[in-house]
């Protein structure tokens, strides 16, 4: 955190309160404070499909036209990443769908959205912005800000349009991907599971690669003494239990808790979502809270399909417009009109994790005036959330410790309109553990600050391993080898590389969907969306350069276009000071990104960051690489099929 400057003695004051919550929540292990679930026998059921039933007839089977486990693009995940690089293939480079195949452990499109149902999902992007390809269907969201069973049927929806339902291996999961240099394909090793329980291991092999795993997706647990002692019940948010709870996805009427005590663990997004329905049916609610959320209006609401064809989706590239309205505002960029007029639009500090034009150029002296002029922004902002909680729950004592003390940019912020309410009820408690969280499990429940707290179920809405956790092979689950057996994991640690954070030198033909050295903004489906187009147009480019049928194209980074590119990453990384005093999150990797490095280290933490001049300017700068038409910084070899 920057110095104060002219800041006055209450803003002082603010500030040393930030220092004491964050200093609460400092753990010298960083990520090591979490498990990952599937690990711990109680919850080996994390690995299963537990809506699988609802698929029919959706077995494990080779799609019609796939010829001896090969297919042109191999796709991992069938979320909005997934769908949207296909569909994108489609459109912009020609292919067909009998060239696309997904593979994914689940029986049916959407991610995060088929894997998780608890109740009151939804997504925190307005509908419009976030649902990918509204233009192109035509499709008109129910909600302002579309629930879980709406994006998980919108999931279908695209691939039915597209005529990519049947271009899938489900139930599968990727064990192994090499490149092969001899052939000059990939080739991934993958598990195969049928409904009865029996699995086998078979080869795919394929001419182009694409990882989109997704960002949130291994479900975390506290490392804490006795976690697999609760002799009770007890799940996680990402397999949310309805056949003890009761109710469903779309009603989640859980009457079967009517005479249970629940405690439900953790108050970040998910919490915010489900702690509302969960204090409406539970005889006792018990929520822990290490960090307070920062919860701002949602202002959910129906939309009016005619309004919104008069007023929003009324000319071409409306969405696209919309989505970089967004973005702009986010990134504290000038801009006359707010198209999206929610509370994403009033937070221009957010900046401070997103970048922006106002951090190009900076440097060590100008640094530190651009992070106190985010602080001052911000300010304001936190100050009205914080007034906020008083003027809704009504115990003093509870209020305090709702509010949040960090700055809105440290932590994921949300937005509802129920959750603070909810602490008004008499059958709902806070447990506040001062940041440090549950200090061990009993077989019938938890002790945290000392004291006992037995339910009858215990609900873990303790979030996901971060995108700052590793390379894309890490976080997929898999190991990735490129030429010569480069393990992505061994480039990762020695220093991140890639051109646009869309390839990587020695991993030919793979487009990886993540989160370094690439554009940032709140949206991640946009995020996708640029990229997916982004690659798609070079397969385009270097297809023209091909005979079809004869010849194919081998891309990858050169040593100078990659080098370039991490260079102009490592240039702007001033644009992320701010989160030098941020309270530990998924985005700090639990404090880890914040400690004190060797000069080293924070090169080549530098080295994995995001495009310090916002999305937009990232944007702009990756369209005018490709109207020049020369693939500046990129490989492209042509070999024989």
């Amino acid at each position: 955190m920057g110095s104060l400057g002219s800041h006055d003695h209450g803003v002082k004051d603010v500030y040393s309160k930030y220092a004491e919550e964050r200093a609460k929540r400092i753990r010298p292990e960083g990520l090591a404070q979490y498990t990952n679930a599937k690990d711990l026998a109680k919850f080996k059921h994390l690995a299963d499909d537990p809506w699988a039933h609802e698929a029919g007839d959706r077995q494990w089977a080779w799609p019609a036209g796939s010829q001896n486990g090969r297919s042109k693009v191999v796709i991992v995940g069938t979320g909005f990443g997934g769908l949207t690089y296909a569909i994108r293939f489609l459109l912009e480079a020609n292919l067909n769908p009998s060239d696309i195949l997904f593979v994914d452990n689940a029986t049916g499109f959407g991610g995060a959205w088929y894997w998780n149902r608890y109740p009151g999902l939804m997504c925190d992007v307005e509908s419009s912005c976030y649902m990918p390809l509204l233009e192109e269907t035509g499709y008109t969201p129910k909600d302002r800000y579309a629930y879980g069973s709406e994006l998980r049927n919108y999931a279908e929806l695209l691939a039915s349009r597209w005529n990519l339902q049947d271009r899938a291996l489900w139930r599968t999961t990727v064990r192994s991907a090499k490149w092969d240099d001899e052939n000059s394909e990939w080739v991934l090793q993958v598990q195969k599971s049928s409904s009865d329980g029996t699995s086998t291991v078979v080869d795919v092999r394929t001419e182009y690669f694409v990882l989109t795993s997704g960002l949130l997706h291994n479900p975390k647990l506290p490392d804490v003494p006795g976690i697999g002692k609760f002799s009770k019940h007890t799940f996680h948010t990402a397999r949310w239990d309805y056949a003890y709870t009761g109710g469903s996805s779309d009603n989640p009427m859980m009457n079967k808790l009517k005479d249970k005590k629940v405690i439900f663990v953790g108050t970040g997004a998910t919490a915010v979502q489900a702690v509302p329905h969960l204090a409406k049916w539970a005889k006792k609610l018990f929520v822990v809270q290490r960090t307070p959320a920062s919860v701002d209006i949602r202002d959910q609401r129906k939309i009016n399909s005619e309004e919104f064809k008069e007023k929003v989706s009324n000319h071409r590239g409306w969405q696209r417009r919309r989505r970089e309205n967004m973005a702009a505002f986010i990134s504290n960029a000038a801009e006359d009109v707010d198209l999206i007029t929610d509370s994403w639009m009033t937070f221009p500090s957010y900046s401070a994790l997103v970048g922006g034009p106002n951090a190009k150029d900076l440097t060590d002296k100008t640094a530190n005036d651009y992070i106190n002029n985010l602080q001052a922004i911000d300010l304001e902002r936190q100050d009205r959330i914080r007034a906020r909680v008083d003027s809704i729950v009504e115990d003093h004592k509870t209020a305090q410790l709702l509010k949040p003390w960090y700055s809105g940019w440290c932590k994921r912020p949300c937005f509802h309109d129920d959750y603070l309410p909810a602490f008004n009820q008499s059958n709902v408690q806070l447990v506040d553990t001062k940041g440090r969280g549950i200090e061990s499990c009993t077989e019938n429940g938890i002790i945290c600050n000392g004291v006992v707290y037995d339910a009858d179920v215990v609900i873990f809405g303790t979030g996901f391993e971060p995108w700052t956790s590793g390379s894309p092979s890490q976080r997929a689950g898999f190991k990735i080898l490129g030429r010569y057996g480069l393990d992505m994991n061994n480039k990762w640690e020695n220093g991140i590389g890639t051109l646009h954070g869309l390839m990587s030198r020695g991993f030919p033909n793979l487009f990886i969907s993540g989160v370094n050295q690439t554009g940032a903004t709140v949206n991640y489906a946009h995020m996708v969306d640029v990229a997916a187009v982004h690659a798609a147009q070079i397969v385009a480019s270097v297809t023209a350069k091909t005979h079809p049928g004869k010849t194919r194209p081998v891309i990858e980074p050169t040593a100078e276009g990659e080098d370039n590119w991490t260079r102009r990453i490592v240039e702007m990384a001033f644009a992320y000071a701010g989160f030098g005093g941020c309270t530990p999150s998924y985005t700090t990797a639990e404090g880890q990104a914040t400690r004190e490095m060797s000069p080293e280290e924070s090169f080549k933490a530098a080295m994995g960051l995001n495009w310090g001049s916002g999305f937009l300017d990232y944007i702009k700068t990756i369209e005018n690489w490709r109207a020049n038409g020369k693939l500046e910084g990129l490989d492209v070899q042509i070999v024989g099929d």
